[in-house]
């Protein structure tokens, strides 16, 4: 951030009053500009014994299987959000759903939430998608998913799925997180 939004004039980083963090500041109309995390929302569409993936025809990661998932709007819930996104990427519709795992990663400021529901009728593909498709557990492409944080969900689902009991999970992955799991950044491998 360079500019004051509220009166043009140029800001400073400092730490405002009856704070402790570095916030960008207008010395000109005394704004304290707040930068928040982002709240991706997504939800894991089920079909029996298989789950409803869509690979991505847009960066980061073009190619690559995900769950559909994207930002949160102004003015929905996380579920309206999930729910959104799904009909956005894979045109599909799901129903009972219920929340199944939040991720915080404070390093790149990121909040995922995510639910779990059952397909309800056809699916096809959004404008982020290059193709949706149902997978069961030994024909998900591992090797091909694109982020950690997908690879995490699909296995904690598929365990889950042998006791029937579905948890919900929250946890804080590390900086080193993507690297332990063998995250490269484009189909070929390349880094």
């Amino acid at each position: 951030m360079k500019y004051c939004s509220n009166c043009g004039a140029e800001v400073v980083k400092q730490i405002p009053a009856d704070d402790d963090r570095l916030r960008f500041v207008c010395p000109q109309c005394e704004i304290i500009h707040y930068q928040n995390p982002k709240v991706v929302v997504g939800c894991l569409p089920v079909a029996g014994q298989q789950v409803l993936l869509c690979r991505r025809a847009i960066e980061p990661r073009l190619g690559y299987w995900t769950i559909p998932a994207g930002f949160m709007e102004n003015g929905e819930t996380m579920l309206e959000g999930a729910l959104r996104e799904t009909r956005e990427e894979a045109a599909a519709k799901v129903c009972d759903e219920t929340l199944y795992r939040l991720f915080d990663i404070p390093h790149i400021n990121q909040v995922y939430v995510f639910y779990r529901g059952n397909l309800d009728g056809d699916y096809g593909i959004g404008p982020e998608s290059l193709e949706s498709r149902l997978f069961s557990e030994e024909d998900i492409p591992w090797s091909e998913l694109a982020f950690p944080i997908v690879t995490d969900v699909l296995t904690e689902y598929f365990e889950d799925r042998k006791t029937g009991e579905f948890p919900i999970r929250v946890s804080t992955p590390s900086k080193l997180w993507a690297k332990h799991v063998g995250w490269k950044s484009t189909p070929e491998g390349k880094i």
